[in-house]
């Protein structure tokens, strides 16, 4: 199959699930985290947390003040961390 091919054929399954006519094969979601919450239990400040997870730190206060929510690969490892705060540190020292 050639590549256009794979890609008509994707944006056609992209369609017909939008349309509701086909179910997704795989769903995921993560709980948005309270990332000040987790921030304040680890007593860390926010360019600390920035430094650990390896982004800016607006993007910490955008996350606290519920501006933008953090996704992916971040709301994964913020959940992790959430369950078990020894992650944290963890990351902190890479």
């Amino acid at each position: 199959m050639s590549i256009f091919n794979e890609l008509k054929a994707s944006l056609e399954e992209a369609v017909a699930i939008k349309n509701g006519t086909v179910s997704p094969s795989r769903v995921t979601r993560y709980d948005v985290a309270d990332v000040k919450a987790i921030r304040e239990k680890l007593n860390v400040s926010q360019a600390e947390m920035a430094r650990a997870l390896g982004t800016s730190l607006d993007t910490i206060k955008s996350w606290e003040q519920k501006r933008r929510n953090p996704t992916g690969l971040a709301a994964k490892v913020l959940a992790t961390i959430q369950d078990d705060p020894k992650y944290f540190k963890v990351l902190a020292a890479h």
